[in-house]
């Protein structure tokens, strides 16, 4: 199994310099009556506004200067790309992401704006990984995953290292799942210093495909229906190392409805005046959903990006 305690604290000392150590804040209104007290991980206001940037970063450092040089190659539905440019700006490389074509347009043009080149691609995100990895084999370019990777994974791993040193005792940590890179370097830190820790991995309804393969004990090739947690949607590629990690090391899965993301959404947004993306409501409303079963001291819902399309958050708050 991979040491991802010892991947996580290698991309603290890596990264740190570079990235954000991003605002933990108590959130009262969320908290039920002798329960424990809810902490929000700002994520959505790390460089980028996803917690994206970590692994990438991580990946690009470890790199050599001559892979560095040559370019990279991503693929990504929009932060993990939007990461990328921002993480190759900062080393001053080059590289190339390939996205799906019906990938969010405010987080393409956040890609774009950031300088790197972007390939769109017909079909599942899946389709984009398999068509990314093609092209890096064919022109000898790094290729860096959104989450089949350890690098990557140990980079997001990061958040844990700040929240333990924030919070000081964690209990539960409720976390969006797509590919599972988050949960997994957050878990598994995090459970290397805090034992009674648990881990809950958050999933829309409409795309639930690491929950599935976890329960069947392989990688499934589910169809994803649309959902507003565009960050976790679609498929995971076949040999995705975080499938096992999932199995080790998250306690306990929940799925959330496209009515209970959107609800969530737009009431956080309207309390607090702060745009949060769908995968981000995904892992307040799965908190919500069983709340009254949690207990501990101190739970952290992991904010995970900020970068939602103006136009589908004006339609979600402007409703009745």
């Amino acid at each position: 199994m991979i040491d991802i305690r010892g991947e996580v604290l290698r991309a603290e000392e890596r990264i740190r310099p570079h990235v954000l150590e991003t605002p933990l804040e108590e959130c009262p209104a969320y908290a039920r009556p002798g329960g424990p007290r809810v902490w929000l991980k700002h994520e959505n206001r790390q460089h980028t506004g996803s917690f994206k940037v970590r692994g990438a970063l991580n990946k690009l450092l470890a790199l050599t200067p001559q892979e560095r040089a040559r370019g990279v190659v991503a693929a990504s539905t929009g932060n993990h790309g939007a990461a990328l440019a921002y993480a190759l700006r900062s080393v001053g490389a080059n590289g190339r992401v390939f996205v799906p074509e019906d990938a969010a347009p405010a987080k393409l043009r956040k890609i774009e704006t950031l300088g790197a080149t972007i390939e769109k691609v017909g079909g599942d995100p899946v389709e984009a990984e398999r068509q990314a990895r093609a092209h890096a084999v064919e022109h000898g370019l790094a290729y860096v995953s959104p989450y089949n990777d350890p690098l990557v994974i140990g980079g997001q791993g990061t958040i844990g290292v700040e929240l333990q040193r924030q919070l000081g005792e964690v209990d539960t940590v409720f976390a969006s799942l797509g590919g599972g890179g988050l949960i997994c370097g957050i878990a598994g830190y995090l459970s290397s210093v805090e034992p009674q820790a648990r881990f809950i991995g958050c999933s829309p309804e409409n795309s639930p495909v690491m929950v599935r393969s976890v329960e069947a004990g392989r990688i499934l090739d589910l169809p994803s229906l649309p959902t507003l947690s565009d960050g976790t949607a679609g498929g995971i590629e076949r040999e995705a190392i975080t499938l096992g990690l999932c199995r080790e090391l998250v306690d306990e899965y929940v799925t959330v409805s496209e009515d209970e993301i959107r609800a969530t959404l737009r009431e956080f947004v309207r309390a607090r005046s702060t745009a949060i993306e769908g995968a981000a409501a995904v892992a307040i409303a799965s908190y919500l959903k069983i709340r009254q079963r949690i207990g501990g001291s101190n739970v952290a819902i992991v904010i995970c990006g900020g970068n939602i399309d103006p136009d589908v958050l004006g339609r979600l708050v402007d409703q009745p």
